[in-house]
């Protein structure tokens, strides 16, 4: 049989987890161990001195496990507590916002939870939903009785893609898929395999007399040409699937090599 593991950076709570996981019951069995709060923007962190308390509880018919630690905590929590031996594959999301460019790709704990299960050998793929219309008031819809329809269409396309990766495996060379999703994507919605947008944040934390906050001010800004990238993908309403290596090695001058380089 089957064994999936979802997970995700919003917490136990978010409102596209349990729809995520009934579209998944379909291939199998599925664990949802997620964190027991938000963890957004923590990538791929893991705990290491504090201890993780793990609880069971029920959602909707759905046991679920609440992690007090971090998405790639819940990882190894589900892959080696929960299910005893790793999965056949990690889903992370839905994430309540896009996580296109190279920013949020670093960023954020869904494609974090993914990327970690390359490193327990396992497949992962990161599922986020770009946000329709103004931030603030479509962040507070989607945890409103309204959004079930939205959720529960976008849960059957990842469910969709999730099939095809089951099928072909992910190749070893990529340690996670990023899919990114239009609010408004269903089954029928064109699916293109993209590039990474060159991304940049500005000032994201801002505060005078020893305490800083986060703010929106400083994002996003985009560099060089989007053609092929997550960005341009979005922008024209088509479902982004992009295949993500993060450990690798750039390539540099021969100039400043031989400058860094010593005989």
């Amino acid at each position: 049989m089957t064994r999936l593991l979802i997970t995700n950076d919003d917490g136990i709570d978010a409102p596209a987890l349990v729809p995520l996981a009934k579209a998944m019951q379909r291939f199998g069995h599925v664990a949802v161990v997620a964190p027991n709060r938000e963890r957004s923007w923590i990538g791929k962190a893991i705990s290491r001195v504090d201890a993780v308390d793990v609880t069971r509880i029920e959602r909707d018919g759905i046991e679920m496990w609440s992690v007090g630690g971090f998405p790639a905590d819940c990882v190894h929590v589900g892959a080696f507590g929960v299910l005893d031996s790793p999965p056949d594959l990690v889903i992370s999301g839905i994430n309540i916002g896009a996580n296109r460019g190279t920013a949020y790709a670093t960023g954020s704990g869904t494609l974090g939870a993914a990327v970690e299960a390359s490193n327990i050998g396992v497949g992962g793929v990161a599922f986020s939903a770009m946000s329709a219309g103004d931030w603030t008031e479509w962040v507070d819809w989607v945890r409103t009785d309204a959004a079930t329809e939205m959720w529960t269409r976008l849960a059957a396309v990842a469910a969709d893609i999730v099939g095809t990766v089951l099928e072909t495996g992910i190749p070893t060379e990529v340690d996670a898929l990023s899919v990114n999703l239009p609010a408004d994507a269903d089954s029928a919605t064109k699916r293109v395999v993209t590039g990474l947008a060159r991304t940049r944040y500005g000032a994201l934390l801002s505060g005078t007399n020893g305490r800083y906050r986060h703010s929106y001010d400083g994002i996003l800004h985009t560099e060089g040409d989007l053609a092929g990238s997550d960005f341009e993908a979005l922008d024209a309403g088509l479902v982004s699937i992009t295949p993500i290596r993060m450990a690798t090695v750039a390539p540099i001058a021969e100039s400043l090599r031989s400058r860094l380089e010593t005989s």
